[in-house]
């Protein structure tokens, strides 16, 4: 059952009749169960905190299992996976390609091959370069390249704020790498810069967090 938090969050003195209804009816048809009937329930949220407490007491939905985002590890065997049906460049390292990608899902990296095997196919390659792969990692993370004119004035404004933020960067020591700067409008900016740690990170000191508010503050 996926998202079973639609049906199965916690009860509450506003809830209408049907909502009440439909929850309970799923607790007894938990209860139903017979140990022999080989029947395994496997149910998914991205909320489990609003689950109703009685829906996973012992007996029903007791056991949580926590799927969290990939590591780099996860994210090279993911990306493994699905270039297995992919025919790709020589020079394409998918370890770099993961070690980009820190914080994507399983959902976000095949965007990212079917984005580069597309365009590749597209214009008639026997195998997708390495420039490709980074370019989907662009329209994943900041969107879609938009063909929007800027006046010279607006191009220069840009270029001073991504510049600042850039220099900034460049200069701290708790700040991360820059991967790219930009004044190519896309999404919603007029320009961006962005920058990827060099590992995993699962905490950060207080150096770190002061240089990515110097970095924020530089343009």
């Amino acid at each position: 059952i996926d998202e079973i938090d639609a049906v199965g969050s916690k009860r509450s003195n506003r809830d209408n009749t049907a909502v009440r209804m439909t929850l309970n009816q799923l607790l007894v048809e938990l209860d139903g169960f017979e140990q022999n009937n080989g029947i395994v329930v496997i149910c998914a949220t991205n909320f489990a905190e609003s689950l109703d407490k009685a829906l996973t007491r012992p007996g029903r939905l007791d056991k949580q299992v926590v799927v969290p985002i990939p590591d780099l590890k996860g994210r090279t065997q993911i990306l493994e996976l699905y270039a297995q049906k992919l025919i790709l460049d020589a020079n394409v390292e998918l370890v770099t390609l993961a070690r980009r990608t820190a914080g994507m899902t399983g959902a976000d990296l095949f965007n990212i091959l079917n984005i580069a095997a597309v365009r590749s196919s597209a214009e008639g390659l026997a195998a997708i370069p390495m420039r490709y792969l980074e370019q989907a990692f662009d329209r994943v993370v900041v969107g879609l390249e938009r063909t929007n004119p800027m006046s010279e004035h607006e191009k220069r404004l840009t270029a001073y704020h991504e510049g600042g933020h850039t220099l900034v960067s460049i200069g701290n020591a708790g700040a991360d790498p820059v991967h790219k700067a930009t004044i190519m409008p896309r999404g919603n900016a007029l320009g961006i810069t962005w920058s990827i740690p060099e590992r995993e990170k699962y905490s950060e000191r207080l150096f770190e967090l002061q240089a990515r508010l110097e970095v924020l503050m530089g343009g």
